[in-house]
């Protein structure tokens, strides 16, 4: 029997694409129980699951109801909730207060007691304590310096979440572990997800779906500042795997990059997207975020390998192959996903694509 067998683990966030994955990776694993809480702000039913061992409670952890609905009774918690992205938390900064900070307090000050728990994983951001750089990219430590000076309030509340982690396993003995997620593709990202968020990004929310539902509609890829900047892209079920290497070799209060170690630009994805798909569309060219200093970056993993035994292992080509195959089998969930938010899209120069329909309901 797996290590994880006969556990019981508590997801917060898993409706969503990671969360999805990693619920479906504990059954495997033979955990006897997976209380799910997401409010689907980002997120669809559709990625949990169905199967007498997960429970699912649609609302927010900061709900003072879910939040009392919790028992002693995890061995594992696993906090993936956030309010999805840097343009969303731009376009709405006290939503994503809410929804990306208050709950990882809320969450913590409720579990800090509990007694049964062996390990809480906490979903970091590692592109938050990348250098702000066009040069030679560095691999970025997990013990490096933590910067002020950061582009988005999403920033801001991943680097004040990881603050909590520590501060509560300081103070109340709280065995959290922060896992520093880089890109993470793959199959169960649904564009559109959830409701509206006040931009485009509600839609187009992270580059590499983006680009395969583009490739696969026969559409150019749009790329912001020529795709000049770089990232290290890590496949959803690496990350999975070094979730839950989190949760049974992390040692409590430290944190691990979850990276692939490589570097790739973001022309580099395109290009390789549209010959893998088949796309003659090409590119399309547009201006640099205004907002975005990040430039080239990828993850050290030398710290993880070490410690966790954890190792990205499927290419990226391999894992766009895949990721593709799924998008294309799903495309009629993903464009009513993407229709949804139709009006909400028109004008928008990222909205290319996104047709409005006389009889589509909208959610504002």
């Amino acid at each position: 029997m797996s290590e994880l067998g006969g556990t019981s683990a508590l997801v917060v966030g898993g409706a969503g694409f990671v969360g999805g994955n990693l619920v479906r990776e504990l059954l495997v694993r033979d955990a006897a129980r997976v209380l799910v809480v997401d409010n689907l702000l980002s997120a669809e039913r559709e990625n949990v699951p169905d199967d007498a061992r997960v429970e699912f409670v649609e609302g927010t952890i900061a709900d003072d109801a879910v939040l009392g609905g919790l028992d002693d009774e995890f061995d594992n918690v696993f906090h993936l909730a956030t309010y999805h992205g840097n343009q969303s938390s731009i376009a709405d900064p006290l939503a994503d207060h809410e929804h990306n900070l208050i709950t990882t307090l809320k969450l913590f000050e409720r579990i800090k007691d509990f007694g049964r728990i062996r390990k809480v994983v906490y979903a970091a951001s590692g592109c938050t304590l990348a250098p702000h750089t066009y040069g030679d990219a560095e691999a970025v430590v997990e013990d490096g310096p933590v910067p002020l000076d950061l582009d988005s309030p999403y920033q801001i509340s991943k680097v004040v979440g990881e603050f909590y982690s520590v501060y509560y396993h300081r103070q109340h003995g709280l065995p959290t572990v922060r896992a520093r997620f880089q890109n993470v593709y793959g199959p169960g990202e649904i564009l559109g997800a959830g409701r509206w968020r006040g931009t485009p990004a509600t839609v187009w929310r992270n580059v590499t779906p983006a680009f395969v539902y583009r490739a696969l509609k026969g559409m150019p890829l749009q790329l912001e500042n020529e795709g000049r900047a770089s990232r290290d892209f890590i496949y959803v079920g690496d990350i999975v795997d070094g979730l839950l290497r989190c949760a049974t070799a992390g040692e409590p209060g430290d944190v691990y990059n979850l990276a692939s170690g490589f570097e790739t630009s973001i022309r580099e994805l395109a290009e390789t997207i549209n010959r893998l798909a088949e796309n003659d569309a090409g590119v399309e060219l547009l201006p640099a975020r205004d907002w975005d200093r990040s430039g080239h970056r990828f993850g050290s993993t030398e710290k993880a390998q070490r410690v966790l035994g954890f190792e990205a292992r499927v290419p990226l080509e391999d894992g766009l192959a895949r990721m593709i195959d799924w998008m294309r089998a799903k495309m009629s969930l993903i464009d009513a996903c993407v229709h949804r938010h139709a009006r909400h899209m028109a004008g928008s120069a990222v909205g290319d694509g996104v047709e409005v329909e006389a009889d589509q309901p909208v959610e504002a």
